[in-house]
């Protein structure tokens, strides 16, 4: 018995039709392995990363986790930074949440989900942080929405304070941090205005990007 048979029709389908267009697709992409680009996503499988940047394999290396956290004692998370940036000598991280997160959403209420809510003390951290800029807002919904963006500026902070990216910025590689957020209910990405590119930034970059988010209200 073959389980799942309609994802093998689909691969298939898929393989055929990247063949029909471009016989040497498959031969470029087994080769090597040179993205330009480190996503660190929500696992959420409404956010696929190739599809909504219009990106092929091969072109984004990919770290996906509950509510895309980037934390110290992530020894996955940091393994994939490091390949990522010593390896693969990739250009941009992007630190890309989403509008809706469910994640999100169960730190913001308080609600408890098993074992995940140890993970998700990390977005209660952020939360903490910020209280009186949620507290400012009038609806669970509101506040919902600006807890994930506020995530994102956090983790992209959190990023530029591993030694990965510090060490790599003090050798003089050129590795640029992002902070993005996905609308689910319109398909577009937003800049959060959180882009790093050297540590002497980082503290007003910061302040900046949550004056904007503040004044969004």
């Amino acid at each position: 018995m073959k389980y799942l048979p309609q994802l093998f029709a689909n691969n298939r389908e898929w393989a055929e039709k990247m063949t029909a267009q471009d016989p040497e697709f498959f031969r470029r992409l087994a080769a090597i392995q040179s993205p330009e680009y480190l996503w660190i996503g929500c696992s959420d499988s409404r956010v696929p990363a190739n599809q909504i940047t219009g990106l092929n394999p091969g072109e984004v290396f990919v770290h996906r986790n509950i509510a895309n956290i980037v934390v110290a004692d992530d020894t996955n998370c940091l393994a994939v930074i490091q390949f990522a940036v010593d390896v693969l000598k990739v250009k941009h991280i992007i630190v890309c949440g989403h509008y809706g997160c469910g994640g999100v959403k169960s730190a913001l209420l308080d609600e408890s989900l098993g074992i995940v809510d140890e993970w998700l003390v990390h977005i209660k951290k952020v939360q903490s942080n910020h209280l009186a800029t949620l507290n400012e807002l009038p609806t669970v919904a509101q506040r919902w929405s600006r807890l994930c963006e506020l995530n994102i500026i956090e983790q992209v902070v959190n990023i530029c304070d591993t030694s990965i990216i510090r060490d790599a910025w003090s050798r003089g590689q050129e590795i640029d941090i992002h902070g993005w957020i996905y609308d689910l209910h319109d398909g577009l990405l937003r800049d959060l205005e959180v882009s790093l590119d050297r540590p002497e930034r980082l503290k007003q970059v910061y302040a900046e990007a949550l004056d904007k988010i503040r004044s969004s209200t």
